[in-house]
């Protein structure tokens, strides 16, 4: 970004975005760390909370305030096209290549974890919640691909982190507003419309109870975690 802004900015990131973003970028590494050192429990409840704010992004993508929806960095390939070539136009939040690795990291999350849901191990003793769904065999097949799909998105990672570093050595400021959520707007960019306090409420509760409900392997009973 690189016009002039009022002193504190405009509200670019709301503050469930922010979390959502610092909690992945936690767990995943935690999830890594939790499954090399056999710490299963530990990797099972971190998978699962990665899918209740997974789910709970792909709902703020579509309901949510600033630039957390998906229709303000996700545009198609004419506007990638002039961004790269410099003609774009003035953007919110993620420029229009940028957008897409957000979702192709977003993406890269949802089967990851998704994988694990029905991943089972060697002796058959750890298994995901809806592995009960697939043979054995197949269940072993997936914690295979679980494993070296992890590694896809280590690179969606690395090219992100690699991004970032690239346009803060550039004078661009996008690690800071993912803190405090405000930063400055190109001129002519659209302005934030935040989001209402319902929306969020409902988008934590339906990600909360779908996410509950997939752990339990698609049953009522809390029991099917144990």
């Amino acid at each position: 970004m690189t016009s002039e802004a009022p002193a504190r900015g405009a509200l670019l990131w709301d503050l469930p975005t922010r979390i959502v973003h610092w909690s992945i970028a936690a767990l995943v590494p935690f999830s890594w760390w939790s499954a090399t050192h056999d710490h299963l429990p530990w990797h099972r409840l971190s998978g699962y909370t990665i899918l209740g704010l997974l789910l709970f992004r792909l709902i703020w993508g579509f309901v949510g305030g600033g630039g957390a929806r998906f229709s303000t960095f996700l545009r198609g390939p004419a506007a990638v096209i002039a961004y790269v070539r410099g003609r774009g136009a003035p953007y919110l939040g993620h420029n229009p290549l940028g957008g897409w690795s957000v979702a192709a990291m977003l993406a890269a999350l949802v089967l990851q974890v998704s994988l694990g849901l029905f991943s089972v191990d060697e002796d058959g003793l750890e298994a995901g919640p809806l592995s009960k769904f697939v043979a054995f065999d197949t269940g072993r097949a997936i914690a295979r691909i679980h494993h070296l799909t992890f590694w896809l998105l280590v690179g969606l990672i690395v090219l992100h982190i690699g991004a970032i570093a690239f346009y803060e050595i550039r004078g661009g400021r996008l690690t800071l507003p993912m803190v405090t959520g405000r930063a400055a707007l190109e001129s002519g960019a659209p302005a934030p419309r935040p989001a209402r306090r319902i929306a969020f409420l409902l988008a934590a509760a339906v990600a909360f109870v779908a996410a509950w409900f997939i752990a339990h392997g698609l049953r009522l009973s809390a029991g099917a975690l144990a």
